[in-house]
């Protein structure tokens, strides 16, 4: 992805949130100045990678296989007196997929909190790690519904679905919904070892660096000097 392409999502993303009345904390504004400036009094931040992540899963083609996430809260596995939960919030507009994987470890509860319908795409992981045929056991808000596999559930504002580690699961916006706001809550996150696709495919994009950055990324923190 060009650099610019990225200021360009997270200056829209700033504003959709804004009209969407979801505050982020302070550090959402900061700029890479900010960050050559910032101390170990923001280490947490950098440990956890507290902040935005724009992501094409390195396919190149953002308005298919995009989205954008900012961590707003996380723990780290190795640190068993840390936090044990994380929260993110997600932007997913109409037209993209993310695609098909389970997480080795992390449980979530995946919530649709403001615009149109949200489709989840569910299936069993087989023994051999691919997805399964097998009818599928899920938790919405709390009422367990078994469903076919590749079943898309459809997940309207206000409600949510847990996703097990282990299950496999795809999302993207129901025709006609146009950009949807999304939570995420979970136990620790970890995107570098975490992550099973069902294709071989990239979590980060590969940047392009075509102007200088106006937010820097959740991995892209440079250290305390």
């Amino acid at each position: 992805m060009k650099r610019s392409h990225i200021n360009r999502i997270i200056a829209e993303s700033e504003k959709f949130l804004e009209e969407k009345m979801f505050a982020l904390p302070p550090f959402f504004r900061w700029t890479p100045a900010d960050w050559a400036r910032a101390g170990r009094e923001a280490d947490e931040i950098r440990a956890a990678q507290l902040g935005w992540d724009v992501t094409d899963f390195a396919r190149g083609d953002f308005d298919a296989f995009g989205l954008v996430l900012f961590t707003l809260r996380n723990g780290n596995a190795s640190d068993p007196g840390g936090k044990p939960y994380a929260e993110k919030i997600l932007i997913l507009q109409e037209g993209q997929m993310t695609p098909m994987h389970f997480h080795r470890s992390k449980m979530e509860d995946i919530i649709n909190r403001s615009g149109g319908a949200l489709m989840m795409e569910v299936r069993n992981c087989a023994l051999d790690g691919t997805p399964a045929d097998t009818d599928v056991t899920v938790s919405l808000d709390g009422v367990r519904r078994t469903v076919p596999a590749g079943t898309a559930l459809r997940i309207v504002p206000g409600e949510s679905v847990t996703i097990h580690r282990g299950l496999y699961h795809r999302f993207y916006c129901e025709k006609g919904a146009g950009k949807i706001l999304i939570g995420e809550v979970s136990s620790v996150n970890d995107d570098h070892a975490d992550n099973v696709f069902a294709e071989p495919i990239g979590r980060f994009p590969a940047i392009e660096e075509d102007e200088p950055p106006l937010r820097l990324l959740a991995t892209e923190y440079p250290e305390v000097k």
